[in-house]
């Protein structure tokens, strides 16, 4: 028997907004190294409220956890690029930040193309 979860239409819209926010953070993350990805962040935190619930605010608050927590990690990078001696520190850092941030979209976009939740 062919088990398959049937959304209703304003969570259906949820989804596919949120899947798109996911491409949207992921180009931005690919062509602007995360500096873009401000626009779908306000997009995030504007629909997060409407999808209260739904597996879908999940995925709001992980794109908007995945963000802040990417900004920290770059300033961190930051503060060490100062130090001569912390250059090669720093482009570690933001190489690995980069790398999580990658994984986090991915994760989340299998997860959301799932209909799972995000932790």
């Amino acid at each position: 028997m062919n088990d398959q979860l049937v959304l209703d239409q304003p969570l259906q819209s949820a989804k596919n907004l949120a899947w798109w926010l996911y491409i949207g953070h992921g180009l931005s993350l690919v062509f602007s190294l995360g500096m873009l990805s401000f626009v779908p962040l306000i997009i995030n935190y504007v629909k997060r409220g409407d999808t209260a619930g739904t597996f879908v605010h999940s995925h709001h608050s992980w794109q908007i956890r995945s963000f802040w927590w990417y900004v920290v990690w770059v300033v961190v990078g930051g503060v060490l690029w100062i130090t001569f001696i912390g250059i090669p520190a720093a482009m570690l850092v933001w190489a690995v930040a980069w790398l999580w941030k990658a994984y986090r979209l991915i994760k989340g976009l299998v997860d959301l193309n799932e209909n799972r939740t995000m932790p």
